[in-house]
């Protein structure tokens, strides 16, 4: 049987939840600028040691703590989403421990067996936003993916959606013939 890709996407409201980064490098700044990028309004909180400058430059632009500081697990209070960034495999695997006893999600960057969830490629245009995993096997296979949808689906695509927002609160009838109706008006769209 061929191997397949099992993870549920989701897409999270950041603004509503706290993330903590454990880690102040290179690592650190990259899942930072990627979760700010996605979602600008992110409360974030990071604990670190040491920040790198670029990585305190990307912090500043976001809604983001910065505490220079070990990482010990009274950070995980009232987070609900960690990534470990750390160079040091035991604070990394320190991190993933003290998450699974409080059954918080992590991430362990780099280390696909203690990741709860992938940070995929994401494409965004305006309302419309597109989500690639390679089940944390080829992050780069991803980034060209993202490039890619980043080409093919139009710019124009924001004003689509609110169209078809706008025509779907004027259409009568139950969920289901609703439904019907937005797909036989779309399907077009995939020919």
């Amino acid at each position: 049987m061929e191997e397949r890709n099992n993870l549920y996407p989701i897409f999270l409201k950041t603004k509503e939840l706290e993330v903590l980064i454990v880690g102040g490098g290179f690592v650190a700044e990259e899942k930072l600028r990627f979760l700010l990028k996605s979602s600008p309004d992110a409360k974030v909180t990071m604990v670190a040691p040491f920040f790198r400058d670029e990585t305190i430059e990307v912090a500043q632009k976001g809604e983001v703590s910065t505490i220079v500081d070990s990482y010990n697990d009274t950070y995980l209070k009232e987070k609900h989403l960690v990534i470990a960034t750390t160079n040091i495999p035991e604070v990394n695997m320190q991190v993933y421990k003290d998450c699974r006893s409080q059954h918080k999600l992590v991430n362990v960057a780099d280390n696909p067996p203690y990741c709860d969830f992938y940070m995929g490629g994401i494409v965004t245009k305006g309302n419309v936003k597109v989500a690639i995993s390679t089940n944390g096997k080829s992050p780069t296979t991803a980034k060209r993916l993202r490039q890619f949808f980043e080409e093919v689906i139009p710019e124009d695509i924001n004003q689509l959606v609110k169209n078809l927002n706008s025509y779907r609160k004027t259409i009568k009838g139950n969920f289901e013939q609703k439904v019907e109706t937005l797909n036989k008006l779309t399907e077009s769209l995939v020919k």
